[in-house]
Parts: structure tokens; sequence; C-alpha cells
């Protein structure tokens, strides 16, 4: 089975898998599930790992009283803070090396430059709820040497707001046996609304491409 349909099989079945995990490693799983959101958010080969999804499942395992859910949103929110923090001092030392090398995706790079070409800082904030963007805007910041203080007061907004929206709605959820029938279904579906904003900035930005290249040819 390649890493690829590996990944695949543990999101879809993201809910047996942490329950096994739970079962595994007991109070550990708070250590493991804060060492994948901090990886998740904090190092830029690793945008691939379950962010939405697993702070949506996390909740919902709280809502049943297997995990605490106060102490999820202290941790997670935590580590998704240092996450971005360690990321913007990778993009701020090392951003241009890694970028020239072409070790990271350019378009993945070029879709994170037309959110902060568009947002400006507020990038920082609204990337969080956002797949990929969410890994590369805090390096990009990093790259373009982003005032520190600046982004820092951003960055802890952000990660406050993305674990404290996701969690939250999978422990609201959780306790529905019909969400637990259909636990893989809702997971797919948080993390295909949580692609409807790049999607839209894509194809928005593909739009006016097109519009500008019809103004240049009639100029």
């Amino acid at each position: 089975m390649s890493a690829i349909s590996t990944l695949l099989e543990f999101i879809l079945h993201i809910d047996v898998h942490l329950a096994a995990i739970i079962a595994q490693y007991g109070t550990s799983t708070y250590v493991l599930m804060f060492l994948i959101i901090f990886a998740e958010t904090g190092i830029v080969f690793t945008p691939f790992l379950p962010g939405d999804s697993l702070l949506f499942t996390l909740g919902a395992f709280a809502a049943q009283g297997i995990l605490n859910l106060p102490l999820l949103l202290i941790l997670l929110s935590v580590a998704a803070i240092l996450g971005d923090t360690a990321n913007y001092w990778i993009g701020s030392y090392l951003g241009k090396k890694i970028i020239a090398k072409n070790w990271i995706k350019q378009k993945h790079i070029e879709k994170t430059e037309q959110f902060y070409h568009k947002h400006g800082k507020k990038t920082i904030i609204l990337a969080r709820f956002i797949p990929i963007v969410r890994t590369f805007a805090p390096f990009m910041a990093g790259v373009g040497k982003m005032n520190y203080s600046t982004f820092l007061l951003y960055n802890i907004i952000g990660g406050i707001l993305w674990v404290c929206a996701f969690t939250p709605i999978g422990y609201f959820f959780g306790n529905f046996q019909f969400v637990q029938d259909h636990f893989g279904s809702f997971v797919i579906g948080v993390i295909l609304v949580s692609f409807i904003p790049l999607v839209y900035e894509i194809i928005k930005s593909r739009r006016e491409a097109k519009q500008e290249a019809k103004k240049n040819q009639q100029n």
C-alpha cells in the first residue's frame, strides 16, 4: 500500500484509528495529538497531515467522555501556535534555500502568495482554515521577513480560533448516533468544506487573469 493510500485510509477511518491509539497509549494520546498538530502547522514538508479532520474527531471523542475537551483546547492551541512559530523561523532562515532547491511544490507557494496579495497580514489567521495554505502561510511570512511581533499576534489569534472552532464542532455532533454511524462521511464533509475557500480563490484568480488578458488585448 502506498503512502498516499495509507494516509487516505487513515483519514477516512480516523475515528477507528484514533480509538486504537487511545486504547494503546492512554493519556499519552494527548502528546501524540500535540505533535501531529505541531507538525501539520510547523513543518513545511508535512501539509498532508490531518488538521481539521483530526480536530473534529478529537472533539467527537471528548463528547463521549473519552478525552478531556478543555485540555484538548489548551494543548492543541499551544501546538498550533508553536507550529506556526517554528514554520516562520524555518522560512526566515532557510526559506529561500528550500524554494531554490524546489523541495516544495511551486504551486503551493503561488497559492499562498495569492492569499497574501489579497488579504495581507490577515492571511496568517485566514490560512488556519484552509488546508495546505495553512502550512505554507507562516513559512512565507518568514521568507518575506514579516515583523515578528505582528506575526505572533495574528498567529495566536488564528491558532486559538482554529482549534476552538473545529474541536467544539466535533464535540457538539459527537454524541449524535447518526454522526457516529456515518463518521467517515462527516470527516469527508469537513475536509471538503475546508477546501471551498481555496477553490474559490483559485477560480477567482483565474477569472481575473483572463479579464486582465482581454483588457490588454483590447488596448
